[in-house]
């Protein structure tokens, strides 16, 4: 499976998600350019959530836990299209998606970098095999909603600061979504 480059361009955006430009993904992060990004939030019919943990070499926030897909659309790529590709990409299925929330986040991430991104976060549900890129996923598991959310408290350093904050801030949404409701 082809993972994304570190090369791959990022769609610049205004704070109205509004597409201004193109950047190299890695200078993005290293200016704090504003870009579009995707997540993929994934649960099986027992309401668990799907958590990667990402490979240790990623340019950063490598060895964390975190959803089951994060990524970048391309130029002239939506974002359900960006994250259908890469839900596929790096973990190997496949499922149905829709959109849950967007959020615009801006704060550093290890190696000295900058996440400034406004993010269209789906979810999906899947029960079928996973097959991860090992470039991009080191493991994955299933866990309880509660269990995560206790463990996240008790080491918040174990998982991505993107995936803390979708967390912190729609929490109780994303648990009932995972109720299936």
């Amino acid at each position: 499976m082809a993972g994304s480059a570190d090369t791959d361009p990022v769609i610049l955006v205004d704070a109205d998600d509004v597409q201004i430009g193109t950047a190299g993904k890695l200078d993005a992060h290293q200016r704090g350019l504003r870009h579009r990004a995707i997540s993929v939030l994934v649960r099986n019919a027992g309401g668990e959530f799907l958590l990667q943990r990402r490979n240790p070499a990623k340019y950063h926030s490598g060895g964390l836990w975190t959803n089951a897909c994060c990524s970048h659309p391309l130029p002239d790529e939506s974002p359900y299209d960006a994250a259908r590709r890469r839900l596929s990409q790096e973990m190997g299925f496949a499922c149905p998606i829709e959109p849950l929330f967007v959020f615009h986040y801006n704060t550093p991430v290890p190696g000295g970098l900058i996440e400034n991104e406004i993010v269209h976060v789906f979810g999906g549900q899947h029960n079928g095999a996973i097959e991860p890129d090992p470039v991009e996923v080191s493991e994955f598991k299933w866990v309880r909603y509660a269990d995560m959310r206790a463990d996240m408290l008790a080491r918040p350093e174990a998982y991505t600061v993107w995936f803390r904050q979708y967390i912190d801030k729609h929490g109780d949404m994303l648990g009932q979504w995972l109720k299936g409701h």
